[in-house]
């Protein structure tokens, strides 16, 4: 199977946001998306760039996309958080995955990032076994905080 891993352009985002919301099913977590096609283009392209996606393409159709952006760590300095990884259904074990992901990471090195880090569900067996295989540490003993929107705007 011919594929094509670019950086994605303010057309892809319908297609992007079709795979935010099926990862979202697969998540469990369905309603959860609110993001539109506007924020994304806003957020992504517009005067300044939050984050970076590559998608991949097959016949000119978007399949999947690895979403990331820049972060500052105070013990190593510069580094990148993949936000999100997702093929569609169909299009998986087919190596657009580990692309996607290699993508990102060769990307980390050519910008001297000094890491990358993502959060994967403790369920989501065969994601850990895939990010494994690459010699990533998943950690056990760190959990995932976060304020939602009304805590933010309901805090004193």
């Amino acid at each position: 199977m011919d594929f094509k891993i670019r950086f994605a352009t303010p057309e892809d985002l319908p297609q992007i946001l079709d795979l935010i919301k099926e990862l979202a099913a697969f998540e469990k977590e369905s309603d959860a998306v609110k993001i539109s096609v506007k924020d994304l283009k806003t957020y992504g392209f517009g005067d300044s760039p939050l984050f970076k996606c590559f998608v991949a393409e097959v016949d000119q159709k978007v399949v999947g996309m690895a979403l990331f952006y820049s972060r500052f760590s105070t013990w190593k300095g510069k580094t990148v958080h993949l936000e999100d990884l997702i093929v569609t259904k169909s299009m998986r074990g087919k190596s657009i995955g580990k692309t996607l992901f290699e993508a990102v990471v060769i990307y980390a090195k050519t910008q001297k990032i000094k890491r990358v880090e993502w959060v994967v569900l403790d369920w989501n067996i065969d994601a850990i076994g895939f990010y494994e295989k690459y010699g990533a540490k998943v950690f056990k003993d760190w959990r995932t905080v976060q304020l939602d929107e009304d805590q933010i705007k309901n805090f004193n």
